[in-house]
């Protein structure tokens, strides 16, 4: 694709970098087969290639509009076009600048402003955001449909989270909202560790990955966060925690980030690639340790009394680059999973997007569900949060991160 970059950005890094993804757009289109977007809406500019067009326009000075800011806001950056782009086309970080060139250019209603301001305030304070949670578990009779879909219908126990000094230490994220809808997946994760001979440390002053802030367009806020969970971090990185582990997807992708977003800080660059180097979603060092793992299974496995779907959230998939793996372990497991079609599509949690966009995160969620439970199992297994409480909100079956089952197994062979 030819560009001619406004004097605005051209020599700028985030100029010189739009420059070099734009570059490699071929116009092929391949992108919009995968996009949910563009599946359900059927709109050019709700697919990855004509958004690249709206981003090209504005990077070259044209004029920007609230229906471009609409459109690329739509977007789920699921990365799913990544994915699919033959031509390596990185198109979420095109999209980080595209909507941060936008938003300078378009002032958002104050009811926008408010509500986004709110969502990086409530959902990055755990302390808040515990308090409304127990809240609204007072509450739940009395709250309206929608709201109460935001709750799971049981917050499961953590259970003990043990406390053995293993040679082998590595580090927990907490997060933002996973310690109060599902304190039971950090323990899940901390119990299997520990019978593989690792033990599991939370860093008491981490907090929020960032990921919330940065996909809000306050991306200074998210590099604090970011600093902050370094700082937090560095001392038993330095004192040989051998992994930042995360439960989350969504989460991972973000701090598998922290290079690229911490790049241009140099007090903070040499750190930020370090913990990037480190960090590792929990299947990874589930997955080093599988051989080890099913030996440990009380025999025998094949009583589970139940069949599984699992939805591998795209964060996973896309972002992560893990494919099959988790899959291939719960089966090595001896779990009956059931198979999903369009397994690639996203649910439409996308963070904070099924609270911004209700309608079309609850189309795409009603197309993940029918997809999930025309296998008949009798519960879902995910790797985020997110996704998690978004697709429960949907279904009477319960739905747990897969740390959990694999936990379960563990302690009672699945019987």
């Amino acid at each position: 694709m030819q560009t001619n970059l406004a004097d605005f950005i051209k020599d700028t890094p985030d100029g010189r970098d739009a420059d070099a993804i734009l570059r490699k757009c071929v116009h092929c289109g391949f992108c919009t087969a995968t996009c949910p977007t563009y599946q359900i809406l059927g709109d050019e500019l709700d697919g990855p290639r004509g958004r690249i067009y709206l981003m090209k326009q504005a990077l070259e000075g044209q004029p920007v509009t609230n229906k471009t800011q609409l459109h690329l806001d739509r977007c789920l950056t699921c990365r799913s076009c990544e994915t699919t782009c033959p031509s390596g086309v990185h198109y979420s970080r095109l999209l980080d600048i595209g909507r941060r060139v936008v938003d300078s250019r378009v002032q958002r209603s104050l009811v926008d402003r408010f509500a986004r301001a709110a969502l990086r305030k409530v959902v990055t304070t755990p302390v808040v955001f515990d308090a409304l949670v127990r809240t609204g578990e007072l509450m739940r009779p009395l709250l309206p449909g929608k709201l109460r879909q935001k709750l799971p219908p049981k917050i499961r126990p953590a259970g003990v989270f043990p406390q053995t000094a293993h040679a082998r230490r590595m580090l927990v994220l907490g997060g933002c909202v996973q310690p109060a809808l599902s304190p039971a997946t950090n323990a899940a994760a901390a119990r299997v560790l520990d019978r593989l001979g690792i033990s599991l440390v939370a860093a008491e002053r981490a907090g929020c990955c960032g990921a919330v802030s940065y996909h809000l367009s306050a991306e200074d806020e998210a590099r604090e966060f970011m600093r902050h969970n370094i700082d937090a971090w560095w001392p038993h990185i330095e004192g040989g925690s051998e992994a930042v582990v995360i439960t989350a997807s969504g989460c991972g992708t973000m701090v598998k980030d922290y290079s690229h977003h911490l790049s241009r800080d140099p007090e903070y660059a040499e750190k930020a690639a370090r913990v990037s180097e480190l960090t590792k979603a929990i299947s990874e060092v589930v997955l080093a340790e599988s051989a080890r793992l099913v030996a440990l299974i009380p025999q025998p496995s094949s009583l589970i009394p139940r069949k599984v779907a699992f939805h591998p959230p795209c964060t996973l998939q896309h972002g992560l680059k893990i494919r099959g793996e988790i899959e291939a372990l719960l089966l090595s497991l001896g779990v009956d999973l059931v198979p999903v079609r369009d397994a690639h599509l996203c649910c439409g949690s996308a963070g904070t997007y099924s609270i911004l966009h209700p309608e079309l995160a609850g189309r795409l969620r009603e197309n993940k569900i029918a997809a999930l439970t025309a296998g008949e199992p009798d519960e879902i297994v995910t790797a985020n949060i997110g996704c998690q409480t978004h697709l429960q909100g949907a279904t009477t079956r319960p739905v747990r991160h897969w740390i959990e089952l694999v936990d379960e197994l563990l302690t009672h062979g699945g019987k």
